[in-house]
This record gives structure tokens, sequence and C-alpha cells, in this order.
């Protein structure tokens, strides 16, 4: 009975505290509003930056699973390597005769293609794009990829194999050429010849892969693309290989190493000639460029916190020196010091809480604005995040003018003038 008494007393209390906590904001509502400025920086940017790097993911992930987390890139070159590049440049060519032999060697995988970029100048009538990926590859490639189309198909065995001019466009690139969306049996002109598209896939990566997002390529049978696009720079072929479930991708890499090191004629103790490429690699310096941009971000938003802290802090202890009889008068009549305490406290979280339902707001609404140029994703938990931090702050910048207050002399508070 006397703990629910206790309870109900202190939950008065509370009330009570809250009450006068929001009159005195109410009373003071320029310096109010001015003490919040660095809570609603400190929180906007939190809450900006949290939904910027989750959507980024988000797109990025989505990006990884267009191309298969289960694919290997067996190529001239390794992607992320300690190795001098002119070293990895002086090795041989990965070519078409060798992919065969490769091919007829290995049997976990599910498919296999090989594959050839070069850049090339696109055209459809007044439309052009500068510098297109144009991937020569077999009708096999689609079987290594997630791919899903918008309009059409992909190019069959028979025009793979006789070296049709056929082409599959990205989004991006059908986007730029056919702003109509009329793309599908029209011929396009890739490094001056006609080609006629046969298929457009719908959107499938990220911005953040470069070179590896499809929507910024055009894929045509890998005959063709000798013939007109490879030169004794760009004439080295890219292998990939899909394991037949994530689970072999492991086995799938061993047996594909062996495989193209029979190809190659390497003996025991020789260095592999080739690198084995897996997505991993791309994840990992994704995630440790992020790493790096969320450390500076916490910076900025812990330094705005806390100047946005030392400012309520100051003010709180004004707020103090101000209602030093009111202290007095409230300590006299009966009022505990945890009263007095608990009163100081809830009026300087009102205030940060305040400031960071404002920032909260402020950062949905440039989470819009920054949605056109990068993918953004309001969650709940940065909403959640964003009045925790608020409230913390709030606590840590009342404690000392609290603690201040409590401790004050009812009859020297009497006196104050």
């Amino acid at each position: 009975m006397k703990t629910i008494r206790n309870m109900a007393a202190f939950m008065f209390e509370l009330r009570e505290g809250l009450i006068i906590a929001l009159k005195a904001v109410a009373a003071n509502k320029m310096r109010s509003a001015l003490t919040t400025v660095g809570i609603v920086i400190g929180v906007t940017a939190v809450v900006l930056m949290s939904t910027a790097i989750k959507g980024i993911d988000n797109a990025f992930e989505g990006g990884i699973s267009s191309l298969g987390a289960d694919v290997l890139y067996i190529a001239k070159w390794e992607w992320f390597s300690d190795k001098p590049w002119w070293e990895m440049r002086r090795r041989d060519d990965i070519t078409m005769d060798e992919y065969r032999r490769f091919a007829s060697l290995v049997t976990l995988p599910a498919a296999t293609a090989p594959y050839i970029i070069a850049r090339e100048t696109v055209k459809y009538e007044d439309n052009n794009i500068g510098s297109a990926l144009v991937t020569g590859t077999t009708e096999r490639y689609l079987a290594t990829t997630n791919f899903e189309f918008a309009q059409g198909r992909f190019f069959t065995a028979v025009e793979s194999s006789s070296s049709r001019y056929v082409a599959v466009l990205g989004s991006t690139v059908a986007e730029n050429l056919f702003p109509r969306g009329d793309a599908l049996g029209k011929e396009v002109k890739i490094g001056g010849h006609r080609f006629r598209v046969v298929g457009v896939l719908e959107e499938q990566g990220s911005f953040l892969l470069g070179d590896f997002n499809p929507d910024q390529r055009l894929f045509i049978p890998i005959g063709v693309s000798f013939k007109h696009f490879s030169s004794r720079r760009h004439s080295s072929i890219t292998i990939t290989v899909k394991a037949a479930s994530p689970e072999l991708v492991d086995e799938t890499r061993e047996e594909a190493l062996g495989a193209m090191r029979k190809v190659r004629g390497l003996k025991y103790d020789d260095e592999n000639d080739f690198g084995i490429n897996q997505q991993d690699a791309l994840m990992e310096t994704y995630n440790s460029t992020v790493g790096v941009i969320q450390i500076g971000g916490y910076f900025i938003t812990g330094l705005s916190l806390f100047v946005g802290a030392i400012g309520i802090m100051n003010i709180m202890f004004v707020s103090v020196r101000e209602r030093t009889r009111e202290i007095g008068v409230r300590k006299a009549i009966g009022a505990k010091r945890r009263t007095i305490l608990a009163q100081f406290l809830l009026e300087s979280s009102v205030i940060c809480v305040m400031g960071g339902l404002i920032g909260l707001g402020l950062a949905v609404i440039l989470s819009l604005f920054v949605d056109q140029v990068l993918p953004t994703s309001v969650q709940l938990d940065a909403a959640i995040l964003a009045i925790v931090i608020s409230a913390a702050t709030g606590v840590a910048a009342g404690v000392a003018p609290a603690y201040a207050a409590a401790k004050l002399d009812p009859v020297d508070a009497l006196r104050y003038e």
C-alpha cells in the first residue's frame, strides 16, 4: 500500500514538474527556440545521414542481387589486389578457345558464359550516349544473371552463334535513347553499326555498382563485338561462372581454379596468371567506404549536439538564477530536492525533445529532396533514435543546473533579489 502511495506521489510530482516546465518554455519562446538550434541541427544531421545510408544500402544490395551473389568472374585482372597493375597487365589475355576448354572441364557450375566489354558511342536519331558499355557475350550469359525484362527477350543461341546484329538495352540506356519507351524493334547505331533492339531490361542495378550496373550497359553477340569493337588493348574476355547454389560457391570456386590452371598449363608451383573475382570484394570495399562516411557523420553530429547541450546548460543556469525565489518558495512549503531536480531536468528535456521533433520533421522533408539525387529510406528506428538522442542530450545538459537548483537553501533562496 505504501509503495502504491509513493508511486502515486511520484507521478503527481512528475506531472506538476512537466506542467511547470512547459509553462517556463512557453514564457520564454524566443529563448527556447534559439536554444534548440544546436539540437535541431544535430538531430537533422543524424536522421538525414541514417536515411541516406539506409537508402544507399538498399540500392546497393538490390544491385548486387541483380548480378547474383553466387557468380564468379574469371578475368585477366583482379578487382582488388595488392599486386601492381603492370604485373597483371603483362598476363596473357583469356581467349575464347580457353573458355571452351574451361567450360568442358567444369561440372559444378549451373552455367558459364564469356563476355568482353568495349566503350562505344550509341545513337538513335538525335539521342546519343557518348561512351556506353557494350558487352559482347553469348546466349548463356542470361543464365548467369537474375535479369528481368521490361520488353522483349535476350538474344538466342542462333543469333549468338551466327553473330547477328541484335542488341539488348539496359534500362538507363533505353531511357536515354528512347524517352517514350518504344525501343523494341528499333535500330540503334553502336559505333556506327546498326543493331536491332530485341529486348530491354527492367531496372536492375544501382549507380554504386559503376561499370557493373547492367542498367548502363548494352548486350550484343560476342562475335560481332570481336569483329568491330575489340582491340589489342581490349581483347581479353571475362568468364562468368554461376554456382548451382550459394552453398556451393566455395566448391565451385575451387573447381574453377583447378580447371583454369589446367587450361593455362600452369605447374603446381606457378602463380595464377588470372584472377577469380567475387562480389564479396565489392561488398567489403563498399562497407569500408560507408563506414568512413558514418564515422565522419557521427563526429559532426556529436559536435553539433555537444554545442547544443552547452547552450541549453547555460540557459538552464540562467533559468535557475531567474527563478531562485520561486525555488525557495517551493522548498519552504515542502518541495523535496528530487522534485526540484526533476522539474529542471524535465524542462531541459522538453526543450531538447522539441528540438528533436523539429529536426526529425526537417530531416524527413530534406530527405525528399535528397532522394532526387541519392536513394533515401526513412526508417522508424531513425525517428526513435532522434527522440532518444534529444531526450538524453536534455538530461545530460540539465543535470548540473538541476542539481544547483535542488541544493539551494530555501532561506537564502527567499532572500535572493
